[in-house]
């Protein structure tokens, strides 16, 4: 087997992570349907996906045991306030594994400003592809498609960006 000259792999590496960058983000043609899931919020009102349509959503799968997702909280609760008069809306789903009085008590002490389902049967995270890692971000438009998957703290000036931007599109 022959080896590629030295230059030739950074070279290699710059364009696959450029690729990588530009599926992140799917065109309008592109962005695949998110699923119709039923859940309950905390407060025990019963919501569907399907409510979604007309508003762009980022959907949070995390846990109270995250590191991470408890980091990114305040960042998620400023997203949601920012935007939230434009047709934005957050929904934080808790891990099938995280103790139901561990979230609430999260919920109650941070007043997380959004809606809190408990994924008592991790059946909202398979409809969502099978997440098991958090947190793991999805961010839906207007018409109920899945725009971009973050798997681990989003960027979130780029996250803001992609949300005017969708909020922006009729």
């Amino acid at each position: 087997m022959k080896k590629l000259p030295r230059f030739l792999a950074p070279l290699l590496l710059a364009a696959g992570l450029a690729v990588a960058g530009l599926l992140g983000y799917q065109s309008l043609a592109q962005r695949p349907a998110a699923p119709v899931v039923d859940y309950v919020l905390l407060d025990g009102s019963k919501h569907v996906s399907s409510q979604w349509q007309g508003k762009v959503v980022l959907v949070n799968f995390w846990a109270t045991s995250c590191a991470t997702c408890v980091l990114e909280m305040p960042e998620l609760m400023a997203t949601h306030e920012k935007f939230k008069q434009r047709g934005f809306d957050t929904l934080a789903v808790a891990m099938s594994y995280d103790p139901p009085a561990y979230v609430a008590r999260f919920a109650e002490s941070r007043k997380l400003p959004f809606g809190v389902a408990i994924d008592n049967t991790g059946e909202i995270a398979q409809r969502f592809g099978d997440i098991r890692l958090t947190p793991t971000t999805l961010l839906i438009d207007k018409r109920g498609q899945i725009v971009k998957r973050y798997v681990g703290a989003p960027d979130f000036p780029a996250l803001h960006a992609l949300v005017e931007k969708l909020l922006a599109e009729s």
